[in-house]
């Protein structure tokens, strides 16, 4: 990790793969992430933290299923939100985006409990910038 500030929009310009998140910081035992999103993501659910969202640029949908009920919550650019752990969630981007992560070090991207991972989707526990 940098000991200089680095530029977010930096950071997003160094990489194209979508839904292949880049870690740009770490905070104690958290990694700050930063991904390009566009299409969906798969249904997951983390059963150890929550997932916490800041959307940069564009418009990042989040489907969450809880206790039986499913909702849609929309996040334009700017927006935070917080997928409680245990709650399975499937983000998704039809016009991308490019969005903030925060969560533990080692955290999957399709966390610990998910459907089929289609090919486009990466399995990752976050790749170092200018991976």
């Amino acid at each position: 990790m940098n000991d200089v500030p680095l530029a977010l929009a930096t950071a997003l310009a160094s990489f194209d793969e979508l839904w292949s998140p880049r870690v740009v910081a770490r905070v104690n035992d958290y990694d700050v992430r930063v991904a390009k999103v566009a299409g969906e993501h798969v249904w997951h659910a983390h059963d150890h933290t929550d997932e916490f969202f800041l959307v940069i640029e564009g418009e990042l949908h989040i489907s969450l299923r809880e206790e039986g009920v499913e909702r849609t919550v929309s996040l334009p650019r700017g927006s935070v939100f917080t997928v409680p752990r245990g709650v399975e969630h499937r983000p998704y981007a039809p016009s991308g985006a490019s969005i903030l992560m925060f969560e533990p070090t080692g955290t999957l991207s399709v966390g610990d409990r998910h459907e089929e991972i289609p090919d486009h989707v990466d399995v990752t526990t976050g790749h170092a910038l200018g991976e």
